[in-house]
This record gives C-alpha cells, sequence and structure tokens, in this order.
C-alpha cells in the first residue's frame, strides 16, 4: 500500500488486530516505508490528541508486559555467562524487555537462536526484565520414559515400570546424570531414533527410591495408562496458533471481567463479572457475566490436538504436576485468560431477578481481557473489608457487585436444594524435593461458593440454549440413587438413631434434612460419606436424564474446555447453533457423540482412581515417619475381614484386620454394617469414634494398617476367663447376640417415636 492510511483505516486495524497495533506493526501492515513513516507518526498523534488512541490504549492493546507463558528465543550471553533471551510476541511501545533463563540441572543446553516456551516472572531493580524457565524447545519433543535405572559398564540402562512398554533404553555414560542402580528415574530420548537395537536417552530427573513421595505421581500416571507426553504432530500444530483477533467477534475488553482462582492455579479458563440490573422492571436484579476460554477457535475437529484431547478427555491433577489435556502452549498461554492480555472467549450475559430466578440470558463469542488476576482469598478479603493494594480498587465496582448477586443466587439455591453434602476437601502440601510437609483441610469461603454458583448457572445457560436450538450436546448426567443403596442409607441412618424419609419419591431435600439431622453430631461425617457412597456416578450422555445432586433438569458442561473434552463438545455445539463460524461440532462428531461421552465418562474415572490413589500413597508416605503413633479417628467401612478406620488429622483411611482385633470371634452382619464378638457382646459399626495406633504404612502401595486401642473412649472389652476363643462362638452365644441386635433397634425406634 503506498498511501498513508486514514484514521478510520487505523482505527478500524487496531481493532482488529488487538495483539498486532504497535507502530512497527501498523507500518508494516500498510505496507508504509522509509520516510513516509513520518507522516504514519504525524497521523497517530492526532488521533491520540484527540482521544482515540488513548482510549485504544487501555481497550485494544497489550499492556507493556509479557504474558506468564511466551514463545522466547535465545539471544545470546551475558558478560557474566547467564543465558538471555528475547521476546518473539513483544507488542509493547517501549524498550523490548530482556529475559534472563534461569536453569534447572535438568534443562537440555540452549544455544543462540533456540526458539523456546518458556514460564516468565517479572522482576524489579535488575538490569533484565523478567525471569524465565524453559517449559521445552519449539519444536522439539523428545519421547520420555520413567523406568527404573541399571548400571552397566559403559553407563546404564532403563527397565521402563510400564508393563505395556517391554524395549529397554540404553544410556550412555555422560548421560546418566548420576543415577544410582535401582533409583527410579525420568529420561528423554536422545538422538534420532534408532531402527535396531536399543532407544538411546539420556536421564533428565532423579526420583531416587520408586516409593519414594516424589515418585508416587510418575507411577500412578503409568499405571492408570494415562498419556503424559504429546505427539510431535500435536505439539508442532500447537506451536503454530496465533492469537485470535476481534473479526467476527464481540469486543468485551471494556467490561472489568476478573479471574478468581485458587493461589496455585496452573491454569484460568473462567472469568466473570456482576453488575446490578439498570432495567427498571428488574429492581434489586443482577447481570452477570461469566467468559471462558475460547479453546474451540484452536483446537479444530479431526485435527491432531482434537484427536489428542479426546482421547485424554480431561486433564489429570496431582499434588505434584498436572497432566493437560492440552499442550503448554494452549493450556497455559492462549487459552489461559491472563490478566491484562487480550484473550479469545465465549461469554453467556445471564440475567437474575432480585431472588436469584434466572430470567433470561444471551450467548456471545468475543474477545475480553482480565482486568484482574485474584485468589479466592484475596476475593474473601476485600469482600470482608481487608483488601490488598491489589484488589483495592476493584471493591466497589468489581468485587462487591459480584458478592451481591452472589447472595441472590444463594437464596435460589437454599430454595433448590440441591445436595449439600459437607465433605472436607484434603488440600496435601509439597517441599521442593516432593516430600509431604503437610495435609490440610481447606477453607470454604464464599468466594469457593460464589464462583461454583456463577459456572452452575453458565452451565444451565448452555443446556437449555442448545436444548431450545434443538442441537446435539453432552449432557453431564446424575441419577437418582438405586433403591439398595437408598435402603442401606437408612439403615445407617436408623443404626445412628436418625430417620430418612421412607414410601415417597426421593428428593434432595429428603438427604439434606437427614444430614441436618446429623449436622454438630458425632454422626456428622459418616451420614455425609453414607450419602455419598449411596449416590450414582455422574456421567456424560447426549440424552439427557437430568442432574438429580444438583437438583436440575437440564445440565451441560461449558466451564472448563481446558481441562475437559464434554466442554469443547458444548463450545463447538453453542458455535454451529448461533452460526459463529466452521469450527463448530461437526456431522462424523455428531455421529460419534454416545461413544465420546463413553469414552469420556471412562477417562474421567480413570483419572479420579489415579488422582485418589495417588493422595493415599502421599498419605502413606507422610504418616510413615510416624509408625507406634497413636491416632483418633472414625469407623468409615466395616467388612468381614476388618474395619476401616478415617482419620481425624489426615482424613487418611486405614485397615484394622479381624484378627487383631481382641482374643474372640467376630460375626459379620452385612445388612446392619456390623462385627459382633461373639463372647463379649462387642459391637463395631460404622461411625463410631475410635483410638487407633498406626502399625505399618507402605507408601508403594498406599497402604495404612492400624491396631485397634479404645471405641468412644472407653478400651476394648476382654473376653471372660475361658470364654476366648478364635473359634465360632456356640448357638446360645450367636443367638444372645441376635437378640441383643433386635432388642437394641427397637430400643432405638421407641426412642425416635418419643423424642
Amino acid at each position: 500500500m503506498s498511501h498513508i492510511p486514514t484514521k478510520a483505516e487505523i482505527l478500524q486495524w487496531i481493532s482488529d488486530n488487538p495483539t498486532l497495533n504497535s507502530k512497527r506493526d501498523i507500518a508494516k501492515a500498510f505496507g508504509i516505508k522509509g520516510a513516509a513513516r513520518i507522516d504514519l507518526k504525524r497521523v497517530l498523534k492526532e488521533l491520540e490528541s484527540e482521544g482515540h488512541l488513548e482510549k485504544r490504549r487501555k481497550t485494544y492493546r497489550d499492556p507493556d508486559r509479557l504474558p506468564p507463558v511466551s514463545v522466547v528465543q535465545v539471544s545470546g550471553q551475558s558478560d557474566d555467562g547467564d543465558l538471555l533471551a528475547r521476546p518473539l510476541e513483544w507488542q509493547g511501545e517501549g524498550v523490548e524487555p530482556v529475559i534472563l533463563m534461569i536453569p534447572r540441572a535438568s534443562d537440555p543446553a540452549l544455544g543462540e537462536g533456540d526458539r523456546i516456551l518458556a514460564r516468565l516472572q517479572e522482576v524489579k531493580g535488575e538490569a533484565h526484565h523478567y525471569e524465565g524457565r524453559l517449559i521445552r524447545r519449539i519444536g522439539t519433543n523428545p519421547r520420555r520414559v520413567l523406568g527404573v535405572f541399571r548400571t552397566g559398564d559403559e553407563g546404564g540402562r532403563i527397565v521402563p515400570i510400564d508393563k505395556g512398554d517391554g524395549k529397554e533404553w540404553n544410556v550412555p555414560a555422560g548421560a546418566t546424570g548420576g543415577a544410582k542402580d535401582g533409583e527410579l528415574v525420568e529420561a528423554e530420548q536422545s538422538g534420532p531414533r534408532a531402527r535396531m537395537g536399543l532407544p538411546r536417552a539420556r536421564v533428565v530427573e532423579r526420583l531416587g527410591d520408586p516409593s519414594a513421595p516424589k515418585a508416587v505421581s510418575l507411577i500412578a500416571i503409568h499405571q492408570y495408562g494415562i498419556p503424559d507426553s504429546f505427539p510431535d504432530k500435536v505439539i508442532s500444530e500447537a506451536d503454530a496458533m496465533k492469537p485470535a483477533g476481534l473479526s467476527g467477534r464481540e469486543d468485551l475488553r471494556d467490561r472489568p471481567l476478573i479471574t478468581i482462582d485458587p493461589w496455585d492455579a496452573r491454569d484460568r479458563d473462567d472469568a466473570c463479572w456482576a453488575h446490578a440490573d439498570d432495567d427498571p422492571g428488574n429492581e434489586g436484579g443482577h447481570v452477570i457475566w461469566v467468559a471462558i476460554a475460547d479453546v474451540a477457535h484452536y483446537v479444530r475437529p479431526g485435527s491432531a490436538l482434537d484427536h489428542e484431547a479426546r482421547k485424554r478427555g480431561n486433564s489429570s491433577y496431582f499434588p505434584d504436576r498436572v497432566v493437560p489435556m492440552l499442550p503448554d502452549r494452549l493450556s497455559g498461554d492462549l487459552c489461559s485468560l491472563h490478566e491484562g492480555v487480550p484473550r479469545a472467549c465465549v461469554a453467556v450475559r445471564m440475567k437474575i431477578d432480585s431472588n436469584g430466578n434466572k430470567l433470561g440470558h444471551t450467548f456471545t463469542r468475543g474477545i475480553m481481557q482480565s482486568s484482574a488476576a485474584l485468589t479466592y482469598k484475596q476475593a474473601q478479603d476485600a469482600e470482608d473489608g481487608n483488601p490488598d493494594d491489589k484488589t483495592a480498587p476493584l471493591v466497589d465496582e468489581v468485587i462487591h457487585p459480584l458478592f451481591a448477586a452472589y447472595r441472590a443466587l444463594a437464596e435460589a439455591r437454599r430454595r433448590r436444594q440441591p445436595l449439600d453434602l459437607d465433605l472436607p476437601e484434603r488440600k496435601i502440601v509439597l517441599s521442593d524435593a516432593g516430600k509431604v510437609l503437610s495435609v490440610n483441610f481447606a477453607d470454604r469461603l464464599d468466594a469457593h461458593r460464589m464462583i461454583e454458583e456463577f459456572m452452575v448457572l453458565a452451565n444451565v445457560a448452555a443446556a437449555e440454549t442448545l436444548t431450545a436450538k434443538k442441537s446435539p450436546l453432552l449432557f453431564r448426567v446424575h441419577e437418582e440413587p438405586a433403591p439398595e443403596k437408598l435402603d442401606a442409607l437408612r439403615e445407617v441412618a436408623e443404626a445412628a438413631g436418625l430417620v430418612l424419609a421412607k414410601g415417597q419419591v426421593l428428593k434432595t431435600s429428603h438427604l439434606n434434612a437427614l444430614l441436618a439431622q446429623a449436622e454438630g453430631t458425632d454422626q456428622d461425617e459418616l451420614i455425609n460419606l453414607s450419602t455419598l457412597r449411596a449416590m450414582t456416578q455422574a456421567y456424560y450422555s447426549p440424552e439427557n436424564f437430568g442432574h438429580f445432586g444438583l437438583s436440575l433438569q437440564k445440565y451441560a458442561h461449558f466451564t472448563s474446555p481446558i481441562r475437559r473434552y464434554s466442554d469443547l463438545v458444548v463450545h463447538r455445539a453453542l458455535i454451529t447453533a448461533h452460526g459463529w463460524g466452521d469450527d463448530g461440532l461437526s456431522p462424523a462428531e455428531i455421529e460419534e457423540l454416545e461413544a465420546t461421552a463413553t469414552h469420556i465418562s471412562d477417562t474421567e474415572r480413570r483419572s479420579m482412581t489415579a488422582e485418589r490413589d495417588t493422595t493415599d500413597r502421599y498419605l502413606a508416605a507422610f504418616l510413615a515417619e510416624r509408625v507406634g503413633n497413636e491416632f483418633t479417628g472414625r469407623i468409615s467401612g466395616i467388612a468381614k475381614f476388618g474395619v476401616f478406620v478415617k482419620l481425624d488429622e489426615t482424613g487418611a483411611d486405614g485397615l484394622v484386620p479381624i484378627r487383631t482385633i481382641g482374643q474372640e470371634y467376630f460375626h459379620f452382619d452385612r445388612d446392619a454394617g456390623t462385627l459382633m464378638g461373639a463372647d463379649t457382646g462387642l459391637t463395631l459399626s460404622l461411625g463410631q469414634s475410635v483410638t487407633v495406633r498406626l502399625t505399618e504404612a507402605a507408601p508403594v502401595s498406599g497402604g495404612l494398617v492400624l491396631e485397634l486401642l479404645a471405641i468412644e473412649g472407653d478400651e476394648l472389652p476382654r473376653p471372660a476367663p475361658g470364654g476366648g476363643s478364635r473359634r465360632r462362638g456356640g448357638p446360645k452365644r450367636r443367638a444372645e447376640a441376635k437378640a441383643k441386635r433386635k432388642t437394641d433397634k427397637i430400643k432405638r425406634k421407641a426412642k425416635r417415636k418419643r423424642g
């Protein structure tokens, strides 16, 4: 282009290209070279003096800082020998920032010109502006293996722990990383893949004893076959992605959307904003915006990224690592709603009345820019009157309106009566070496509940919209409990002196009434756990059977497409239903929805099992140093072979083997869920408080073995002299025990009726 663009053309370019709008980008776009740049500069100055560019600077341009995950290029070394890099996506007006790379011992050697994906941390008062840590080289994706290192004459070999990988790996002498014989190591392929002989590898991380804490999650990942490395083609597709422009999207960057996440969040895929509704017909009402990362723009149907995401089904989260559904370039960068960075999104605007009833909603595909990235605690403290420097400017215009909208939704939730289980979430805190430092129970703040309610409302809106448009989709289904499970729960409730209504259509309100009876009593945790066990497992389906637990007729997962494939399918369905582009739900996908639903339901259960087993192993490793100590807990399970106890301090589950309890035979009553001593009449049942001694902790299996010391504060009774036997009690004792159980049950029922 030979002429200087008009002001309108320049403003349109900035609007359509939010990430390509520096003076240099504009000059390049319009073909302006040499002396003509002076005329361009004059036009830009005029726009600035007229106020147009000042406004655009706030809403159309990246701030003068880099995203936390960026593509950078190694530019050389400093005088001190430190490795420096430059950003390849710098959009600022100032001096291009300098990045100091902080290498780890396991990082590969980097040289000038290498392009890498790096995690960046801004620094102040230094000669450099950012410190960067390598995520990986761009364009390289070496295969990784987890196995046991065996020393040899020249280096060694790695025996994979994955049973499906029978081929050993050869490790040259200079690539062992100091690994010792028998250590668990993680290695990556080195050199080209040979057609003959063992593949060559270099050790990138020593994990020590295979039973050590740092190895736990890796073992679970391989044990359950969770894919933890991306194929080359997937990485190449992700690396080639560029930020989405504004074309065909609604500009939402002037809306003060914020993200609220845990302090250690690995990705940010949802943002929210609320304000009082100015409609005079909705006095006291609210408007709630929820914006979700537009993953569908980058992960197209039929692509390598799509095939891999479907294969994984979801991300898997462990105390020390995450196995993502999408590569870092997407999950940690382009699809993560970083503060101050324009990001593609699918957003829903929801209107509620003062009582929290949803009056209507609309979806849009847009570009947003997060005003702030807050933690739950920051948001809660600000609402409670204790803002910090970051939240203080947001309190009146952003944070208070969010919590006001939440209070209305909380009232609607109270009327709807979703299942209200109270099960504290365990939080395992690890050291850098992977050792468990502590096991805490996470606080439940109103900020947590607020985001949950916003997400539930957005998910309902997605399901309602797609159902109304007769679009295929994946519902999140949770069916009501099976009759036999309800009977078992009713038995537990009766044994605890509580009542669960019978002979009517079960509603969540009935279960909530039971939970309310137990609240604050010694039976609280028991009833919560037993109610959870009575529930069916939620799953995905192209057919709608409702969501019993949430007490909702239509429900679909929409709010986490970075980490759940189901949500990506729902996003595509919304794109197709609204005619937003050619990256919606394809005919081939629609034909496979049933199979997709089954597959991702299976991968979800796989991840849950691996995550639970990993937590058990970490807890066993944590408690291994306390073998011989006494703990309090509650009986959480009864089996013919023993009693399961949940420890109060950590929430860990351990087994008291039946052979170690007293010196008598115990009768197992499956229906009542009890063990009764044939000689003493001692009855062990769910929910009893106990004191136990830890006798064994096995980190490899995650198993804990306990010794029962006391029940409900009383020491175990001893059988009468001459009466104790490891053999069955005689017919008389069994009859007496049965009669005692019947009498006790009658007494409990009579007591409830009198009460």
